[in-house]
């Protein structure tokens, strides 16, 4: 980007001091709503397209000075683009690697604290400004005994706030999503859970290595290795990678048989991951990836990692089969067990609830259906914004007495919708394998 965002020498980290910044971004909020309904006095086709637009700015301005887990939270809803307007999706977008960097003193300070030792002191160079920030911590580019190291540095105060913050960001969350209270509810517990977990670095460290020894097989895969004598509980050194985001790799025009590639680099890398480890990187945003020569896919980030209960797993993999559609019995079992419909709900709530989320699952499994599947159908993408939007705005959901779904299904979901839509900017024709107990 051409811009490069300006460093922070200071973040709040007390409750005090991120609920005022909090209050802040709300105050701002209110009045962009108070001027926009002024200027529709005068103006009464105007449309909400200004509104959202400096409300986005407003918001991620905030967020991003404070970092954490509102910060997260913004990125995880840029990835769904059925959640949110598009204001909100460009400016929420950029949390992913390429917010506001801490200013060098408090890198210092933060290995001073780690380390007794300043990073020059541990490292023979160290880049004073950060090469890459996201919303838990930035990354640093340091050498050491002739080896090029990455170092993810974690954000002061980011651990200890992630539950007063996900307490302080439901007010904005309910506006955009559109959620109830108790879906929110119904969820939340699973977000904190995983962004308390992405904030331990030592389980990270533990995790990477773990997944990429049981990955190193698939071809077209190239994970960095990890240095635990130089990371701690908030600091990870691993192999430095080169290569570039997709988004920079897409604008070189790379063949077809190269963006397939990369293509089935990806489905092969989840599909091990979900079927045979029973664990998976929950977090497929592009910049946890990098395209390196060869047409070789680099996985560098292993914050967010969802463990799938078993009963869990053969439930919700067993609705992409094609018969279980056509096997009442069996679908109505598992959407009691998946918790799409319970005992609570009248006749006609378990009638409309089965009848949306069969069409949600025929929509989202199609790919599965086949043994190949062309990702570059823009129009297979236009269907499941159309059904997202129009299942948002649905009254039955709005005011269900009770949230739909496994909270386990929460980053599950996350993590497919995030691998469709990388395989649909990279246009790619993969074969969709699945376990043998699918076929």
């Amino acid at each position: 980007m051409s811009h490069t965002p300006e460093e922070q020498d200071h973040i709040p980290t007390s409750k005090v001091q991120r609920a005022t910044k909090f209050l802040g971004a709300g105050a701002k909020v209110g009045g962009n709503y108070i001027k926009h309904y002024a200027k529709k006095i005068v103006n009464p086709s105007l449309s909400k397209e200004e509104l959202h637009e400096n409300n986005a700015q407003d918001i991620y301005t905030s967020l991003s000075q404070l970092k954490g887990s509102a910060l997260k939270v913004a990125q995880m809803m840029s990835m769904d683009k059925t959640m949110l307007p598009g204001a909100y999706q460009d400016k929420f977008t950029m949390a992913q690697y390429s917010a506001p960097p801490l200013s060098y003193p408090l890198v210092v300070r933060t290995f001073q604290k780690a380390f007794g030792r300043t990073p020059e002191a541990l490292f023979d160079t160290f880049s004073t400004s950060a090469v890459n920030a996201a919303s838990i911590g930035q990354v640093h580019k340091a050498t050491k005994d002739g080896k090029t190291f990455a170092v993810k540095v974690q954000y002061p105060g980011v651990a200890e706030s992630v539950s007063s913050d996900l307490k302080m960001v439901r007010p904005f969350a309910y506006r955009l999503l559109n959620m109830n209270e108790k879906e929110m509810d119904h969820y939340m517990d699973e977000v904190e859970e995983k962004l308390l977990e992405e904030t331990d670095y030592e389980l990270e460290v533990q995790r990477s290595q773990e997944i990429a020894a049981a990955c190193r097989h698939l071809p077209h895969l190239n994970f960095p290795n990890y240095y635990p004598a130089l990371s701690t509980a908030r600091i990870i050194t691993m192999d430095w990678l080169e290569g570039a985001h997709l988004k920079e790799w897409l604008q070189t025009s790379p063949t077809q048989e190269a963006r397939n590639q990369i293509g089935q680099a990806l489905w092969d890398f989840y599909h091990h991951q979900v079927h045979h480890l029973k664990q998976v990187h929950a977090d497929p945003h592009p910049g946890n990836f990098i395209i390196q020569a060869g047409v070789t896919l680099g996985i560098i980030d292993f914050g967010c990692v969802k463990v799938i209960p078993e009963d869990f797993y053969r439930g919700y993999f067993s609705l992409i089969k094609k018969e279980s559609l056509l096997n009442e019995a069996e679908l109505n079992q598992i959407f009691f067990d998946l918790d799409f419909i319970s005992d609570r709900d009248t006749p006609a709530e378990q009638a409309y609830f089965k009848g949306v989320f069969k069409e949600m699952i025929a929509l989202l499994g199609r790919p599965f259906h086949g043994e190949t599947f062309d990702f570059a159908q823009d129009s297979y993408f236009q269907q499941i914004y159309t059904l997202g939007d129009r299942v948002a705005k649905d009254k039955m959901f709005r005011q269900s007495r009770q949230a739909r779904g496994s909270r386990h299904g929460l980053f599950i979901n996350r993590t497919y919708f995030g691998l469709y839509s990388l395989l649909n900017q990279l246009g790619a024709h993969i074969s969709t394998t699945k376990p043998m107990w699918l076929a």
